[in-house]
């Protein structure tokens, strides 16, 4: 695959400390939800984070297939993703389960599920989402 961009973000003292993009437009605290054992204080936490990035990464696919077919996807559109996360069955870990929510306003729906079909192949979020990505883990 040739890479067309990279970025960077970084995270100190885990789910409850601080995260910052290497650029420093994103600066935020991390904080535990109390769901999660945390003490519910004000910040944000992965889940939050991911579900975001998520959103907004398949919205964008989904303006780009939308473009290809010459169909203009309102600017009011919105997509939500729902994030979960909870302990794996095998107990090993902790795992994470997504569903997304596409409002397209004013747009017939059997075109919007058509148009979100081909979006959830195109999102880099749902490829791997869907391939179970293989992550490499270095020590620095």
């Amino acid at each position: 695959m040739a890479i067309l961009y990279t970025t960077k973000g970084s995270a100190t003292g885990g789910r409850a400390g601080h995260g910052a993009s290497e650029n420093g437009v994103l600066d935020v605290t991390l904080t535990v939800p109390k769901e999660l054992g945390g003490d519910g204080a004000t910040g944000t936490n992965p889940e939050q984070l991911f579900a975001v990035g998520y959103s907004a990464c398949f919205l964008g696919a989904l303006k780009a297939v939308a473009g290809k077919e010459k169909v203009k996807i309102p600017e009011d559109a919105k997509v939500t993703a729902t994030v979960g996360i909870g302990p794996r069955e095998d107990g090993t870990g902790f795992g994470i389960e997504v569903s997304l929510s596409v409002d397209i306003p004013g747009m017939d729906k059997a075109q919007a599920e058509d148009l979100v079909a081909k979006a959830h192949i195109v999102c880099p979020y749902s490829h791997a989402m869907r391939t179970s990505t293989e992550v490499p883990v270095t020590v620095a």
